[in-house]
């Protein structure tokens, strides 16, 4: 008789444990069962692909292959190399399921017969590929083809994954062989797998955990490796454990499969385009094999570039689209930044994203899905809702540095009181992996017990993992309902917000304004100049599509208006706007595409912007008598907002004369000008200055306006440079330092009278790991003045239109800030013109503003509104937001009084006590090396005020720094050019944000996108000199909606009611055959 043994745990757990290991007596455990027969593959052919592009399918099989051999090295980084791979299974494996393995330490993709059949990547044990289920004596052959990438899956940094990546690389084939795949090893495996994990993982005086232990104790007694029959006793073992269900009352874990990929990162946006391939081949033959399983799938521009590349993929994936299986998600163009883009631009992506669904698959997306960006915008659940979504999933807020965020399942509340369902799976990781632990760490981590039972499980390998596995679906299958743990059921994402949505809401908590993530702060500043061409492609489309929408009205023909151009343009931007490229966290490839990108933008736009206003005003400005006497030229101002402008604008004495097809003749000409008076100023430049007035979305005639004061400056005998017009009087050190500023009508002075603002602090700039993406804390300790001035300030204009000082103050050995400070007539900022030669290793530059407001919080721009924080550091949550984002202002303000600082392409911001920071530069090394080395350019303003930043202006100001008014040169006859406004409204309160052609075109409608930006309720007024037949409400998709903002038509004017930040869009349909020739045509 055999002694009953008592049981030690841990013995007992470590015996199961290396009786399945893949590291530990692999050579007669149950693992060294799995592959029990190998092979060599009968052939090895190579050629290596042109690195300077990408080579398809059919170009790459007619090429001359050459033998090679296991143990060869391939490379560099980056480049691609074909495999023709000629396999021979011996005959003796008839029956067997044979496979053919291969590791590269790369990422790889197998291709048979024409087709893309399944990635491959040994990093996640992706490393064989199914031959045959069953081999059969007349198929012992078979060819394949392997496309091997030069790069691991998260790239090929050279010391850690960040590192900027090894250029040389070399990548080994250390194994291409063919073996029997043993099912029936494999399949106990997993279940003692299963078991050993429940009795590691329960806790540890449980008495199931116990059960567990001696189960799979008892197991592992009974199994010969050698001999299958003893596998099937053993599987008699397990299903008597495995046979105990659950209980009514357990939690539900719904899992999904997942495959988080980013479009660009430590990779450029073509490898991207082949790692969506690779992943989602392995998803569509898994779906071959598990009829329940699911897979959910974001980012149109991923679907859009694999149908483009790999269309019998794409046909695939149709397929189980249609079934319900393969499941769009997300509804946006690609996964993007959560902060940095515009109000507009949220919606694009929606609107782009979810029409590509619509065509596509004939459905749009209810839920967004944004797993990893680096905080959310208070403005995203009204842009989710006003684009048709109501639900949000995203799991980034789990990686808070200092305080846990509260809730998993809660209504997330936007700075309209708008409310959607949002859910963070608790499992608090990308790649879950569908075992025990993580299930239940998933119902353990649950915040909202009581409230809800239900979470999400999102398992899968990312960004080139190849997404979930076999074994990952294998392991849930046994968890499906099993006493002692949750239960687990293969699910989709509707299934999941339908089931929440089914239980009592009121139940859950509310989370109310932006969802703060307590790291990556350094991503709002990192790579300068991208954030500042988004900034400017940004205000360029707005531009494009208002000035063609003009176009198209005034001629009466839809062609005019240029819409596959644009939405192409808007596609690039929006690609920009990735995640991990806006944000600055990518290698230096992917930024070299982005301003490829970003110039085909601004080139392509600014000639549309020329051709629209050439098409917008030829009747209008071209008589029959202009003609007959021969063609004049002059310039036209545009005003692109919805208020009228005062402002200098500057015109060179001479230019080149840019024609309609963007080409240069050789010859100088001299501009003609419609001013009536002589031209008030010659700047320091040699342009000429004029200080016009321009209407509210429309133009006028270049004409000087009558100056009622002329800017002031003069050296006071106390060295301070004194600036002063009818607005405010600023007093300037030799170092570029505003000392004192008043507010005309005012003696109080804005800036405090301990410190000067303007003043550029250095800070060490050393993370703790996360290189591009953050900046500490303890930066805050290492502050250093820039105090070294290398040229005094110099007056370099003097007035009556404009008056600067030149600066020029020494950062480094290597870096030097030239600043001009400008005060401009009418003007209600001081404005800073800065260029930074910038050359530093991992410091941060700000600029600061030391006021003399007492308050307790600051308020930000941010889109479509703005929100306010504490400027105080009472509570860990406030601490822990040390930088924030905002976009084109911050300010502080009391009772009646605030200073504003205004900037055209900044987001990081600072605010404590009574000081405004603003984060310039950053000089970060990994993961691109040479991340902002460069000559940066960059505007910022000062703005005191009086009264509130809403009396005050500080939204409209900040939107003439972004967007000045522009001047195009065209044909007319003299004194044909009227002032004329489009557009306007009546309320300073809303902002007619853009103006556009509708998608559909339907009727030439124009799609008019407002919102309220005081943070008011109000009824008010658009007017329009376009005629129109009618108007609607319409959604961020553009369909018809619920005229719930009392939608009306009074005297040729649109009145309705706009509740606080909401933002309103509405479709004007115009009278296509009533041309506008001039201002104050009416309906």
């Amino acid at each position: 008789m055999d002694p009953v043994v008592l049981k030690h745990r841990r013995t007992t757990l470590e015996r199961a444990e290396k009786f399945i290991s893949t590291r530990y007596f692999t050579d007669v455990n149950l693992t060294s069962r799995l592959y029990p027969k190998k092979a060599p593959v009968k052939s090895i052919k190579h050629w290596a692909a042109p690195r300077d592009r990408y080579t398809p399918y059919k170009e790459a099989v007619k090429q001359k292959y050459k033998e090679v051999k296991v143990g060869q090295s391939f490379g560099p980084t980056w480049a691609t190399h074909w495999f023709s791979v000629l396999v021979t299974v011996p005959a003796e494996w008839v029956g067997e399921e044979v496979r053919l393995t291969w590791d590269s330490s790369s990422e790889a993709l197998v291709w048979v017969d024409g087709e893309p059949r399944q990635g491959l990547c040994k990093e996640y044990e992706r490393f064989d590929f199914l031959l045959t289920e069953k081999l059969t004596k007349d198929h012992l052959s078979f060819a394949v083809y392997v496309e091997m990438a030069c790069n691991g899956m998260f790239g090929a940094g050279t010391d850690t994954m960040i590192s900027p990546p090894n250029l040389d690389k070399q990548f080994t084939l250390s194994t291409c062989e063919v073996a029997v795949f043993n099912r029936k090893a494999y399949n106990l495996l997993r279940e003692i797998e299963f078991l050993h994990d429940m009795a590691k993982h329960l806790p540890e005086g449980s008495e199931r955990g116990y059960q567990a232990l001696y189960t799979v104790n008892e197991m592992v007694n009974a199994c010969d490796v050698n001999d299958a029959d003893s596998y099937k006793r053993c599987h008699q073992i397990a299903n008597r454990f495995l046979g105990q269900k659950n209980g009514d009352s357990q939690h539900t874990t719904y899992a999904m499969g997942h495959a988080h990929i980013d479009t660009a990162w430590l990779w450029p946006y073509s490898e991207t385009i082949r790692k969506c391939a690779r992943s989602w081949s392995c998803t569509i033959r898994l779906m071959e094999k598990y009829p329940n399983f699911t897979f959910t799938c974001s980012q149109a521009q991923q679907y859009e570039w694999v149908k483009e590349r790999y269309p019998s993929l794409y046909a695939d994936m149709k397929k189980y689209i249609t079934e319900g299986r393969f499941i769009p998600v997300g509804g946006t163009w690609v996964e993007m930044d959560g902060l940095i883009p515009s109000g507009e631009a949220f919606i694009r992506q929606f609107l782009y994203g979810q029409l590509f669904f619509k065509k596509e698959f004939g459905k749009t997306c209810k839920e967004f899905w944004l797993p990893d960006t680096f905080g959310y915008s208070g403005q995203l659940p009204q842009i989710m809702r006003h684009c048709g979504i109501t639900r949000f999933l995203t799991q980034k807020m789990s990686w808070n540095l200092v305080n846990k965020f509260p809730h998993h399942t809660f209504w997330w509340e936007g700075i309209d009181e708008s409310r959607i369902l949002a859910h963070f799976p608790p499992g608090d990781r990308y790649r879950l992996e569908g075992r025990v632990e993580e299930i239940l760490r998933t119902a353990n981590n649950f915040k909202d017990k009581g409230r809800s039972d239900k979470t999400a499980f999102l398992f899968g390998f990312g960004d080139g993992g190849n997404g979930p596995s076999e074994d990952m679906i294998e392991r849930l299958k046994r968890m499906e309902n099993v006493d002692g743990l949750p239960k687990v059921k293969m699910s989709t994402p509707d299934e999941f917000f339908s089931d929440i949505e089914s239980e009592d809401g009121g139940k859950l908590c509310r989370w109310a304004g932006e969802l703060y993530l307590e790291l990556h702060n350094g991503t709002y500043t990192t790579h300068a100049r991208v954030k500042k061409m988004n900034r400017k492609c940004e205000f360029l489309l707005h531009d494009a599509e208002f000035l063609s929408s003009i176009a198209m009205v005034t001629h009466a023909k839809d062609e005019v208006y240029p819409h596959e151009e644009l939405i192409r343009l808007w596609k690039l931007l929006l690609l920009n706007q990735f995640h991990d490229v806006l944000p600055g966290s990518s290698i230096g490839m992917v930024y070299e595409d982005a301003h490829k990108y970003y110039n085909d933008i601004m080139q392509s736009g600014t000639k549309l912007c020329t051709l629209a206003s050439q098409h917008a005003l030829a009747k209008s400005l071209v008589t029959a008598d202009a003609k007959s006497s021969g063609k004049q030229k002059c310039h036209l101002v545009w005003n692109s907002q919805s208020w009228e402008r005062s402002a200098v604008v500057a015109v060179e004495s001479t230019e080149d004369d840019v024609v309609a097809s963007g080409k240069k003749p050789s010859k100088k000409r001299k501009i003609e000008t419609m001013a009536t008076d002589d031209v008030c100023q010659t700047g320091s430049d040699g342009n000429k200055l004029y200080y016009v007035t321009v209407p509210s979305y429309g133009y006028g005639a270049l004409k000087n306006e009558k100056i009622i004061s002329p800017v002031e400056i003069k050296l006071e005998d106390d060295g301070l440079v004194v600036m002063k017009n009818e607005c405010l009087e600023a007093h300037i050190d030799m170092a570029g330092r505003v000392r004192k500023m008043f507010v005309q009508g005012s003696t109080r002075n804005a800036i405090s009278a301990d410190f000067p603002a303007n003043q550029f602090i250095m800070h060490d700039d050393i993370p703790l790991y996360w290189d591009a993406w953050d900046i500490m804390d303890y930066h805050l300790e290492t502050r250093k003045p820039v105090e070294v001035v290398m040229s005094e300030a110099k007056i370099v204009e003097e007035g009556p239109l404009r008056a600067a000082v030149k600066v020029q103050l020494k950062i480094s050995e290597k870096s030097r800030i030239d600043q001009v400070i400008t005060l401009d007539v009418g003007s209600p900022y001081l404005k800073f013109s800065t260029k930074v030669e910038w050359n530093e290793n991992r410091k941060l530059l700000k600029v600061e503003f030391p006021t003399s407001i007492h308050t307790r919080e600051a308020a930000y721009d941010i889109q479509c509104g703005h929100i306010k924080r504490p400027n105080h550091l009472n509570t860990s949550w406030d601490t822990a937001r040390f930088e924030v984002c905002g976009h084109k202002w911050s300010d502080l303000s009391e009772f009646g009084f605030g200073v504003a600082v205004l900037n055209d392409c900044k987001y990081g911001h600072s605010a404590v006590d009574n000081i405004l920071r603003m984060s310039l530069l950053r000089s970060s090394k990994c993961p691109d090396k040479m991340a902002d080395m460069e000559t940066h350019e960059f505007t910022y303003a000062l703005m005191p005020h009086l009264g509130t930043l809403q009396e005050a202006g500080v939204i409209k100001h900040s939107y003439c720094l972004n967007n000045p008014l522009s001047l195009q040169y065209q044909e007319c006859n003299t004194g044909a050019v009227k002032s004329t406004s489009f557009f306007s409204m009546a309320s300073p309160q809303v902002v007619l944000e853009n103006v556009k052609k509708s998608e559909d075109g339907d009727r030439g409608s124009l799609i008019l996108r407002l919102y309220e930006s005081f943070g008011g309720a109000c009824s008010t007024y658009l007017s329009t000199t376009i005629p129109f037949q009618s108007v609607t409400v319409v959604s961020g998709l553009e369909d018809k909606q619920e005229n719930d903002c009392n939608l009306r038509i009074q005297n040729d004017k649109i009145h309705f009611t706009i509740k606080p930040f909401q933002i309103l869009s509405l479709r004007l349909y115009p009278h296509l055959d009533t041309t506008v020739a001039s201002a104050g045509v009416k309906k």
